[in-house]
């Protein structure tokens, strides 16, 4: 069970991280952009690190209440999540 945890939190942060980047490319760029939703969305399913990160790395959305609000609570809550079920099946 864990391995395929640590797989799909690999792979939702990696799509996470990619998609702020994108989405910032775009935004240098005045084009179609990711919804707000959409970046939100990823990072609520599991994509907190890679969002987080991303955030920084891309200097992008960092200014944004919802996202310096939201995001490190997705990730808050996934790590409880995780750390709560690691001691209980233990």
């Amino acid at each position: 069970m864990w391995k395929a945890v640590l797989i799909y939190l690999c792979i939702v942060n990696f799509v996470a991280f990619l998609l702020y980047g994108v989405d910032k490319k775009k935004a240098e760029h005045h084009q179609w952009r990711i919804p707000e939703r959409t970046l939100l969305l990823v990072a609520a399913l599991g994509g907190g690190i890679g969002s987080y990160s991303a955030m920084h790395v891309f200097h992008h959305k960092t200014q944004h209440p919802r996202f310096t609000i939201l995001v490190p609570l997705f990730l808050a809550i996934w790590m409880a999540g995780i750390g709560y079920l690691y001691w209980k099946v233990r």
